[in-house]
């Protein structure tokens, strides 16, 4: 079903150089990778996360997800708002929203999800496009498009999937 999952980079996609990863290096179906750089997540100068212990979602054509064990969320910031979706790879999704202001979803977890997931189900990623949210000190720029939660940094290229024309990816 789908055209591009890691194994060969398209002409489109852009060259990573050393220290740079190409989204179309990722595979399909996504990998779960261990990150110890500093992650913060942010609400108006307010810290909702910050941990050395995150996972990144790598998949095909999209900029990595971050996620944050529970342990390091400041979990008064945050409310569970009702509605899930589904996701074909790690189960079903619930969302979070922030506690000042619920109908601002903000971020999501995987309470029980599918076993090539399960290393995730205690952790929360959040959208760049709702709360600052920074890798190593940089500030994370959030994917184009609505539905995506990607976290584009200087050393990740694209295109990337949201993007104008690239609804047939």
């Amino acid at each position: 079903m789908w055209r591009y999952n890691g194994r060969s980079r398209p002409d489109f996609a852009i060259t990573p150089q050393a220290g740079q990863e190409s989204v179309w290096d990722y595979p399909r179906p996504p990998k779960l990778e261990r990150d110890e750089r500093r992650v913060e997540v942010l609400h108006e100068n307010e810290m909702i996360a910050t941990s050395n212990q995150c996972y990144r979602v790598l998949e095909t054509a999209s900029p990595p997800t971050f996620y944050i064990p529970a342990d390091d969320i400041l979990w008064t910031h945050l409310v569970d708002v009702p509605g899930s979706s589904v996701c074909e790879w790690k189960g079903v999704a619930r969302y979070w929203a922030l506690a000042i202001d619920p109908s601002r979803i903000v971020g999501w977890s995987y309470p029980d999800p599918l076993p090539a997931f399960a290393a995730i189900r205690a952790y929360v990623s959040f959208y760049p496009a709702q709360v600052a949210c920074l890798v190593a000190g940089e500030k994370v720029r959030a994917q184009p498009g609505k539905f995506y939660g990607g976290w584009i940094t200087a050393e990740i290229l694209g295109p990337y999937k949201g993007e104008p024309g690239t609804g047939h990816w």
